[in-house]
């Protein structure tokens, strides 16, 4: 076994919020901790990418590039890494190459340093457009394999897709497990076998949803695995990474233990996230806390868990999320048995909820008739027939086989004369963006070029002492776009 020490790297600026508060955490909560995030020797900081850059837009009034040049300000010394969904970039659909090429030169240009590059079906085809750009802006490009369990999916075919993403460029390998589901004894057998037969870093990334991913580390550093992703609480454990805290801790003695990592800054870490964490409290849940045994059964990713209990709880279904998870397995297994990581876990747990609500495949969701289609690419297992022939008849088109992104036409020009158009800056920044959320963006737009609202009034004279108050009234008065509670005396 090599005693070189293991690699921290650290997810709290991402995947920690993402899969425990919804996403919801603010660039300004994030800048008292970046710097000592910064000297801590991390082989990464992950601060973009995923979820972060839709939620910026639709929730948090920030324009992505915005964080990443404050983060990157904030942490110069540390490489900078995004999780990029291949051909989806962070959507949900599949884009032209000009799309994703521009994206990465833009996010490298504002200071990314590792793009981590995963595709939801582990289609190398819809990888190699994304490794090609990292590489060619001169940073690093990471293939990712996402981990699940199924009748098609096992160590032998995990190590062959490492194999495959080596000979198309990748710098380095990532073990994905999206959803904590990743036992010990499969952790050391999947990186043994990845050390084994490729030559390039391999690093592992894991949930503790299911109460496994501290113990699954633990197996991948003895099997020799480069380094792990770890978080700090409370944006950690749970349905989050484990916690840095923890991780040394169990690593104590060990001659692969990190150096430089020092729990004296993780604990002042700690107590500065510790209060950003309770600003977020509508976006928490107990219940993404603590050990969730059921991802083992329905293969939910931790980020998924914390944002689709948000959706259910919108939808009116709380009482049926026991029936919506369990029809999960039942989806997946008809689409092909594909794994469950972002666009397919939402995918697949949206048309859980339209099986629930209306009945089996009787709603069936455009997303979801594309994936049944090949829309989305190769699945890991035949796509059940009669499914596609129902999808095939509701989307009125045939399946196809070859890469999807070849059906599609370049469209950066197309997308600079909508912006124009539009009264909006054209620049490849707001073009990649207007590409992926064309309405987040004309929304953050007019809500950055509204006018001004009206000075707040004049505070209203005080009663004179000499005459008698009455009934207290409360009311709501709004202020600068603020709402105040107030209590008010009726003076007779």
């Amino acid at each position: 076994m090599t005693t070189k020490p293991v690699i921290f790297n650290n997810t709290v600026l991402r995947d920690g919020h993402q899969s425990l508060a919804a996403t919801r955490m603010k660039t300004e909560q994030m800048l008292e901790a970046a710097p000592i995030l910064d000297s801590m020797g991390y082989g990464a900081l992950e601060t973009w990418g995923g979820a972060t850059i839709d939620a910026g837009l639709r929730f948090l009034n920030e324009f992505p590039f915005d964080r990443l040049d404050a983060l990157k300000k904030a942490c110069p010394d540390t490489p900078h890494m995004m999780l990029l969904r291949g051909q989806n970039i962070v959507q949900y659909a599949h884009f032209p190459n000009d799309i994703v090429e521009a994206f990465i030169h833009c996010s490298a240009k504002h200071g990314m340093d590792i793009f981590r590059i995963f595709d939801a079906l582990n289609d190398p085809r819809n990888m190699q457009c994304a490794i090609n750009a990292a590489k060619a802006a001169g940073k690093q490009a990471h293939g990712v394999i996402c981990y699940t369990t199924s009748p098609v999916h096992n160590a032998k075919s995990f190590v062959k897709m490492g194999v495959e993403l080596e000979k198309m460029g990748a710098d380095a390998i990532v073990l994905k497990d999206m959803a904590g589901l990743i036992p010990p004894v499969a952790a050391k057998k999947i990186i043994k076998g990845l050390k084994k037969k490729i030559k390039i870093p391999v690093w592992f990334h894991t949930h503790e949803t299911a109460g496994l991913g501290a113990a699954s580390y633990l197996a991948a550093i003895n099997a020799g695995v480069d380094a792990i992703d770890v978080s700090i609480a409370p944006f950690a454990n749970g349905t989050g990474q484990p916690d840095a805290l923890r991780m040394l801790a169990m690593l104590d003695g060990h001659p692969r233990k990190p150096r430089g990592v020092e729990t004296e800054k993780l604990e002042r870490l700690r107590q500065i996230l510790t209060p950003v964490y309770e600003q977020l409290s509508d976006f928490t849940s107990h219940k993404n806390e603590v050990v969730d045994s059921d991802t083992l059964r329905y293969q939910v990713p931790g980020g998924m868990l914390s944002n689709f209990r948000n959706q259910l709880k919108e939808q009116g279904m709380e009482d049926k999320f026991e029936d919506v998870f369990a029809e999960i397995p039942v989806v997946r297994k008809a689409l092909g048995w594909i794994p469950l990581v972002t666009p397919t876990s939402q995918i697949v747990g949206v048309q859980a909820m339209l099986n629930v609500k209306f009945g089996r495949w009787k709603n069936f969701s455009p997303q979801a008739m594309d994936i049944a289609l090949g829309y989305y690419g190769q699945t890991p297992a035949p796509v059940d027939k009669d499914v596609q022939a129902l999808a095939a008849k509701q989307a009125k088109k045939d399946p196809i086989t070859c890469r999807p992104a070849d059906l599609k036409e370049p469209g950066m020009d197309a997308l600079r004369a909508e912006l124009e158009d539009l009264g909006l800056p054209s620049d490849d920044e707001h073009c990649v963006i207007h590409a992926m959320f064309p309405m987040q963006l004309a929304e953050y737009y007019k809500k950055k070029n509204a006018p001004e609202p009206d000075p707040a009034p004049e505070p209203a004279p005080q009663a004179d002492p000499g005459k008698q108050t009455g009934k207290e009234q409360k009311m709501i008065l709004t202020v600068n776009g603020q709402a105040h509670k107030v209590a008010v005396e009726v003076v007779s």
